[in-house]
């Protein structure tokens, strides 16, 4: 069987290779779709790389892959910082049970979650816009700041409480006192000049993506408006003059966000994102943190493996929105002193569904050196075994080949699927924590379970190694009985 398409992606869970990124390989994908002539079926094969060629050619999904790509090493930053109040802060399991003053780092390592984590929306919606900006052929940088400023007009800049004076004299310290015109307890304080976390943080990530795409196109389509440039003499520098330009646009997109906010809070009774919160995002969430969720998404991305097109950047639009909202709420739960329950992370993926590459490949490589008798298989395995120790895959997935090869195509792709089961069930069961601390593409396989999880994800991530291996198994051997020169070729 020969592959007339392969597309050499970049790493699992790492930035997304240029060419993909820029979609060169959807006019590739687009002609493998149509090899059948007028008039002739496409397969399912032929669909899913249709599928995948229309993913990597659409400039939505391809502002949130990379806006979620460049925004990933603060994600890990964030939950490096609550790592460090673990194991630097706390009393009972941090140096603090031996020197009592490293509490008092705790706020610092507390900021660089919040500055991270919980302040996320603000940073990718600005990537997001100028992604968009720039295929747009708009000013990418005013782009990204049009869309805050977009954003930011659309939710409440103020809020309402209702404050018992009674409990807050008996907690204030002697010689403050209470502010004017609170006089008596229950009276009801409202226009405070101050915005919720849940605006800047993951609960605010999906309107924050929306309205980036929304603002974007919108800001881009009044700036290409000849009428509403503002003119001015030739002698004025350019610098000045496109600055001028921009005005027109940037007032008319903010009447309408703020409007558009105003209007929707007054007829619903809820802000914009508190909404698409309730009615998008906590769904979503929480159908990738069941185990059918999360193992189809898995099996999802090996199929794009399989057809030879990266199947993480593929999914990765969406998965990565999650990570990010996942890894965000665990952390916050472990700040206020509750058990992280968010399963579906970064961390989880890179330690329980693609240790040593996507679709267990490194599960495979240890098989051929157990069961197999093919110097072609064992070689590219003894080349490839470094490279999976750090989750890179493409060695063995391009020289097995496992692309477009049938005989291997059942493991390939419900391998991680399957370890992924193995991971939740044992979350479930409560064996094995949530994470709040992602650990980072390239370290290699047992430590990064250690590190994210401690000795129990080392156990759990030995036991999916011990069961992709099982799975492996049989159908390496079947290749011992397959002749030398039957495997699919590389085209």
């Amino acid at each position: 069987m020969k592959s007339t398409c392969i597309i050499d992606g970049d790493k699992e869970g790492g930035p997304g290779s240029e060419e993909f990124e820029k979609g060169r390989s959807s006019h590739a994908l687009d002609d493998r779709a149509h090899t059948g002539g007028k008039g002739t079926p496409m397969s399912m094969e032929d669909r899913l790389l249709q599928i995948a060629g229309l993913v990597s050619a659409n400039k939505y999904l391809n502002a949130i892959r990379d806006a979620f790509s460049k925004y990933m090493p603060f994600v890990i930053v964030g939950s490096f910082g609550s790592l460090l109040n673990t194991i630097i802060c706390s009393p009972t399991t941090g140096l603090a049970a031996v020197l009592p003053a490293a509490a008092e780092l705790s706020p610092a390592f507390s900021a660089i979650n919040f500055c991270c984590l919980s302040f996320m929306t603000i940073p990718v919606l600005f990537l997001i816009a100028q992604g968009m900006g720039k295929h747009n052929g708009t000013d990418p940088l005013a782009t990204g700041i049009v869309a805050i400023a977009g954003y930011i007009s659309m939710v409440p800049t103020t809020f309402s409480t209702t404050v018992d004076l009674v409990q807050l004299a008996d907690a204030l310290p002697d010689g403050v006192t209470l502010a004017a015109g609170l006089e008596s307890a229950g009276v009801p304080v409202s226009g405070l000049a101050a915005m919720a976390n849940t605006i800047f943080g993951a609960q605010g990530l999906f309107v924050g993506m929306i309205s980036a795409i929304l603002i974007a196109n919108l800001f881009g389509a009044l700036c290409k408006i000849d009428a509403i440039r503002i003119k001015l003499p030739e002698s004025v520098p350019a610098g000045i003059a496109a600055s001028f330009n921009l005005i027109v646009p940037v007032a008319i997109t903010l009447i309408i966000t703020s409007v558009f906010g105003w209007g929707f809070r007054t007829i619903i009774g809820l802000s914009i994102n508190e909404w698409v919160y309730s009615a998008m995002q906590a769904p979503m969430e929480a159908l990738f943190q069941t185990l059918p969720g999360a193992c189809i998404a898995v099996a999802l991305s090996q199929v794009f493996w399989f057809l030879g097109i990266h199947g993480g950047l593929v999914v990765s639009p969406v998965r990565n929105a999650i990570w990010a909202s996942a890894i965000a709420a665990n952390v916050a739960s472990a700040a206020a002193g509750a058990a992280p329950d968010q399963i579906f992370t970064m961390g989880f993926w890179m330690c329980f569904i693609v240790p040593g590459g996507a679709g267990m490949t490194l599960a495979l490589i240890l098989a051929i050196f157990l069961f197999s008798r093919r110097e072609d298989h064992r070689a590219v395995a003894k080349l490839a075994l470094a490279p999976g120790l750090l989750g890179i895959s493409e060695p063995v997935v391009f020289a097995m080949p496992l692309v477009l090869n049938p005989l291997f195509a059942i493991p390939f792709v419900f391998n991680s699927a399957i370890t992924c089961a193995i991971g939740m069930i044992a979350t479930n069961i409560g064996f094995l924590p949530c994470n709040t601390f992602d650990v980072p593409f390239g370290v290699p396989v047992i430590l990064n379970a250690f590190m994210s999880y401690g000795w129990q994800g080392v156990v759990v991530q030995v036991i999916c190694f011990a069961v992709a291996i099982a799975v492996w198994a049989p159908f390496v051997l079947a290749a011992n009985r397959q002749p030398m020169g039957d495997i699919p070729e590389q085209g």
